[in-house]
């Protein structure tokens, strides 16, 4: 699927296609938090499951670094990626689609 250029043209084509038990990978919070709303799970590239106890706290940070780096405060990116993380992620993903496979069969 091909989007336009604009910042959040593939937020807002994830958003308005999304379903209830879809599975998300991003590092976007801000989508991330779309993502729960809409009955999705959400995960880290790094394998972290974004869920209603842990969103809100993500969402204030990322606001609070925003506002330092407005005021010039100088702010670190992610690390780079380690192959913990990867093996993190495949974990968390197999957990993920295994617990999903089991409900459909509930």
């Amino acid at each position: 699927m091909q989007v336009d250029r604009s910042d959040q043209s593939v937020d807002l084509y994830i958003a308005n296609h999304i379903a209830r038990g879809d599975i998300v990978v991003t590092q976007d919070f801000g989508l991330a938090t779309i993502v729960l709303a809409k009955g999705a799970i959400a995960l880290s590239p790094r394998g972290q499951e974004y869920d209603d106890s842990n969103i809100d706290y993500l969402m204030e940070r990322r606001h609070e670094l925003a506002k330092a780096r407005r005021g010039g405060m100088r702010t670190k990116g992610p690390k780079a990626m380690s192959s913990e993380d990867r093996t993190r992620f495949q974990q968390k993903l197999t957990k993920v689609l295994q617990t999903r496979k089991e409900n459909d069969k509930l």
